[in-house]
């Protein structure tokens, strides 16, 4: 089997989320990339336990992970892991992360699962067959009109020394919405956008790891995920993304080039 299947994928989440969820609550050894930017020991052995297994049944894929970077292999099979996101709510005890793992082949994102190991919802999407909530069918919310929609976003890691710190553009979706919420975890953001919880979401300065397995779960339950500027590889780096159904896409993406600075 030189490509997993989505139960393979599916596993490890499940597997990597039950680290997490006997960590939860635990005294942290905590380590900072950046001044905001969280790790811990828990991130490490989640990490530690999906590349043993993905190594030994896939040893010559190409790897893209959080905490030990890209390890190279052959690239038209990459995998994009991020074994906790949401640290930073981890460390602090809130209830709100997951795991994130998503399978790319020939530069198509083919398979993507996000498990929440505190609600148990694993979130799952085959490119093309469509996404799951736990086994159950999702789909995105019918909401066109801004004015009736709930959005949500995140800030970068960066962002007490930019001013691209995405902060106008919340003001405004503020005032133009019933609410923006920040849950703290990208991979949960686009699947609350997928089973139609969030009516949209955008966010800037991210990695592909963050976004590639629930930027599949929210394209094949009905949403369109594109980059910020509208193009459609919102994997390009520096990812940034937009996920909404078409309709407020479109609103949300006028929103964002109204605030772009002249």
């Amino acid at each position: 089997m030189n490509q997993p299947n989505i139960a393979f994928v599916e596993k490890l989440a499940r597997e990597a989320g039950q680290i997490l969820r006997a960590g939860y609550e635990k005294k942290h050894a905590i380590s900072y990339k950046g001044e905001i930017d969280l790790v811990t020991e828990i991130d490490a052995r989640s990490e530690e336990y999906l590349l043993g297994e993905i190594q030994r049944d896939f040893p010559t894929h190409h790897i893209h992970t959080e905490e030990s970077g890209i390890l190279t292999g052959d690239d038209a099979h990459i995998w994009y892991l991020d074994p906790l996101d949401g640290t930073v709510n981890y460390a602090h005890g809130i209830p709100v992360f997951s795991v994130s793992i998503a399978y790319a082949y020939a530069a198509e994102v083919r398979l993507g699962v996000v498990y929440d190991p505190m609600r148990d919802e694993i979130f799952s999407a085959v490119k093309g067959k469509g996404a799951t909530l736990n086994g159950v069918p999702i789909q995105a919310s019918g909401t066109s009109e801004l004015s009736r929609s709930l959005l949500t976003t995140g800030f970068p890691y960066d962002m007490w020394h930019t001013a691209d710190d995405n902060l106008a553009s919340y003001g405004r979706f503020a005032k133009l919405t019933q609410g923006v919420r920040r849950l703290g975890s990208a991979a949960l953001d686009l699947c609350y956008v997928g089973c139609g919880r969030f009516d949209g979401y955008w966010e800037r300065k991210l990695q592909p790891y963050d976004v590639a397995a629930g930027g599949l779960v929210a394209a094949e339950a009905g949403a369109k995920v594109t980059a910020l500027d509208g193009s459609p590889d919102y994997l390009a780096m520096p990812p940034s993304i937009l996920a909404a159904n078409p309709p407020l896409h479109q609103k949300m993406l006028d929103v964002l080039n109204e605030l772009k600075p002249s």
